[in-house]
């Protein structure tokens, strides 16, 4: 039957896929849409299988809260390459999946995957369709949600960094102090909120690495404990978010910070998505 050039565009649209592989597509169907949808979406799944291995390095971060900024999202779609990450049609797509995940707050990307993209669609399978469209190895490697009394989410320029903060408080100035934490977060990537959110495997490790500097550097092995000890609470100032040094105001520590824009003030948790 006759392909007509309003097929064409009608496939385009809601596939996203090039014109000729949309003619091509309506030609091996007979015309037939749905079919036509069916084979480029078999397209996707044969370039996606190719191009397993290839390393997707690139890609977009995006960070996003829900109306009433009780609840935040934070996920990133890497690609293959820059091109594609700086494509408008490629952040449409990614913001498109923000779109679904704020109105269904799933746990997991896993729970993210299997909701209906639209009609047709799962997510998990609209990517693997985008995939064909794109050429390129897409792949969800990063999700998060986070509640609190507030969260702040804070997108770095060029997307390739985003950060979630959660307080203990909503009201307007702790909101502001939020999103200057958030920025902090961005900045010096702590790896917990406190010490106490810090893994005993890594504690482990930073003693025994500072037991061994203290006797490479001709300490006797009976003091090498308590400087160990000390090299630890150094590295807790410097890694964990509340003890961190304020970016804003190297005089105050995180947590004084907050105290001094409201007392009690303080941060319940955070998450914090990079490009490798």
């Amino acid at each position: 039957m006759a392909i007509t050039a309003a097929d064409v565009n009608k496939l385009r649209q809601q596939t996203g896929a090039g014109m000729m592989d949309c003619k091509n597509a309506l030609v091996e169907a007979d015309g037939d849409f749905e079919t036509a949808v069916d084979i480029l979406r078999k397209k996707g799944q044969k370039i996606a299988a190719k191009r397993g291995d290839n390393d997707a390095s690139e890609g977009l971060i995006f960070a996003q809260t829900t109306p009433d900024h009780k609840v935040g999202v934070v996920l990133a779609l890497n690609c293959e390459t820059d091109f594609v990450a700086k494509n408008d049609s490629y952040r449409n797509f990614v913001q498109s999946l923000m779109d679904i995940a704020i109105s269904n707050l799933p746990a997991s990307a896993d729970e993210l995957k299997g909701l209906k993209y639209d009609d047709r669609l799962t997510v998990d399978e609209k990517i693997t369709e985008q995939v064909g469209v794109i050429g390129e190895k897409l792949d969800l490697s990063g999700y998060a949600v986070l509640k609190g009394e507030a969260v702040v989410a804070y997108n770095h320029p060029g997307n390739q960094l985003a950060t979630l903060v959660a307080l203990n408080n909503g009201n307007e100035a702790a909101v502001e102090a939020g999103r200057q934490v958030a920025m902090q977060v961005a900045a010096m990537n702590p790896i917990a909120l406190n010490k106490d959110g810090v893994d005993a495997r890594t504690i482990e490790r930073e003693i025994e690495v500072g037991k061994d500097l203290a006797i490479q550097e001709g300490k006797p092995a009976e003091m090498a404990e308590k400087i160990a000890q000390g090299r630890l609470a150094k590295f807790f100032k410097e890694n964990t978010l509340l003890s961190q040094e304020f970016v804003r105001d190297n005089k105050v520590t995180v947590e004084e910070f907050l105290n001094s824009t409201e007392k009690g003030l303080t941060v319940t948790e955070f998450k914090r998505l990079a490009l490798s």
